[in-house]
């Protein structure tokens, strides 16, 4: 017999000293020591059982997609970014766990901004071999908002199939990752697979902005252990090959500028805060550019990055010289850097502006977190992606350093060995994102691989 139904005929238990007992359709056979023909047809029972649970991933592809249409139907856009957060998403996520025979536990963190007054993030164990430890898959529920609805082809909130792909705004970040990793536990729970060791998955909130309502308070409350691993199928690319095992530092810097608002046709009776708050950009741009340029080939790319990006409204009106700028740096900095020093930089030529214009600036940092130590690359959690990587898909996958930022990062804080990997085409945040489904069967495959190996 093949797979599961073949520990129905062929058991057994072993002592110490290697004697068992052999059991055909519930009938004892022998006492004594195993027979070598046995261990081969439990060894073979295995080996098919494990192919059996990849085969049936393969063929649940439409199950996976059709989870993965009604899942993006509801809206988890994180507060920061103006939604109401990942609560509904995250009670579909529970229910369809708790359908298949999972026990899930909740773990809520107060947030007053979201109509529940709390967001929601899960956690579930398939016990493993080993009970002392547990190997966690951690995906995110919360995504970004869409963004500009023009740039989308599509309803970014209703979900379309099209070429072997699924299009909706938090498909490939990070329902891929959800949808992979439910059907890899329900993968091994169908086929009675015990893992090496335990098999965790969590669901986490407001990783996209900082995660003070996700993986840190779980992470306070020792949800996990130091002596845990994990995986975060959060960054990745086309093929799988690279496997993150360090970040750099991120800093997100509010730049707020204040001067005297007056008619446009009287400028010299005000202060135009947009004119200083520009000014301030450019120089922002040229000095760290300039004095920030180590490069380290673990990371791609291989500088610090320094961008401007988000830009509040200042005035409704054409003909009023504004008298408040508000803009942001996203800054992703080398780990040889330290985070202090750049801000350093920032501070002296903010207070040189002051002195010019006479304007009034200020720098808060939305986000401030320091690179940590990486995962070093002989670590079992490497060691296990390589070698499934290698057996599935024949590829000798790269160790390689990110400017993203993950949940992985405050893993790593807890010295919990973490390996962030998937396989996707980057399109976080992009108008028309998609993932493709054959990525999120395979990635499957390979998180069944790297469990039972």
């Amino acid at each position: 017999m093949k797979g599961h139904r073949a520990s129905v005929a062929i058991a057994k238990a072993r002592s110490k000293n290697n004697t068992s007992i052999c059991v055909e359709n519930g009938q004892a056979l022998s006492f004594g020591r195993t027979p070598t023909h046995v261990l081969n047809a439990v060894e073979s029972f295995e080996l098919a059982s494990v192919d059996d649970a990849l085969g049936w991933i393969e063929k649940s592809r439409d199950d996976m997609t059709r989870f993965m249409l009604e899942m993006l139907k509801i809206k988890a856009v994180n507060p920061d970014g103006g939604g109401k957060g990942e609560y509904q998403r995250a009670l579909f996520v529970k229910k369809w766990l708790e359908d298949i025979g999972f026990k899930v536990t909740r773990h809520d963190v107060e947030d007053k901004r979201v109509p529940e007054g709390v967001r929601i993030n899960l956690t579930s164990i398939l016990e493993g071999q080993d009970k002392s430890k547990t190997l966690w898959l951690a995906a995110h529920l919360d995504t970004v908002p869409e963004g500009s609805r023009d740039l989308w082809a599509t309803d970014p909130y209703d979900p379309v199939v099209k070429d072997g792909k699924i299009f909706g705004r938090g498909s490939e970040d990070n329902g891929q990752a959800i949808g992979s990793t439910l059907f890899t536990v329900k993968a091994l729970k169908k086929f009675s697979l015990k893992p090496k060791m335990n098999l965790g998955i969590a669901y986490v909130s407001d990783e996209e902005s900082g995660s003070k309502y996700g993986v840190i308070p779980l992470l306070e409350r020792n949800v996990f252990s130091p002596t845990d691993i994990a995986i975060v199928p959060d960054t990745g690319t086309p093929d799988g090959s690279q496997i993150e095992v360090a970040e750099k530092s991120i800093l997100w810097l509010k730049i707020t500028t204040k001067g005297r608002q007056v008619h446009g046709s009287t400028p010299e009776k005000g202060l135009n805060a947009s004119r200083v708050g520009m000014k301030l950009a450019i120089q922002m741009d040229e000095l760290l550019h300039a004095k920030y340029t180590a490069t380290d080939p673990l990371f791609d790319p291989s500088v610090s990055t320094f961008e401007p990006t988000k830009h509040e409204a200042n005035v409704d009106n054409v003909n009023t010289v504004p008298g408040l700028d508000v803009q942001y740096f996203d800054c992703r900095v080398l780990p040889s850097y330290p985070l202090a020093t750049v801000m350093k930089d920032i501070e002296g030529l903010k207070s040189k502006l002051e002195k010019e214009t006479g304007a009034t600036i200020e720098l808060k940092p939305v986000q401030n977190e320091e690179n940590t130590k990486p995962t070093p690359t002989d670590s079992v959690v490497v060691q296990k992606l390589k070698m499934a990587l290698k057996k599935l898909r024949g590829i000798e996958a790269k160790p390689i350093g990110i400017g993203g930022g993950t949940v992985g990062l405050y893993f790593r804080r807890k010295g919990i060995q973490t390996a962030v990997w998937s396989t996707l085409d980057d399109m976080a945040h992009q108008p028309n994102e998609y993932c493709k489904i054959d990525n999120m069967v395979n990635d499957a495959k390979v998180f069944v691989h790297v469990a039972l190996n």
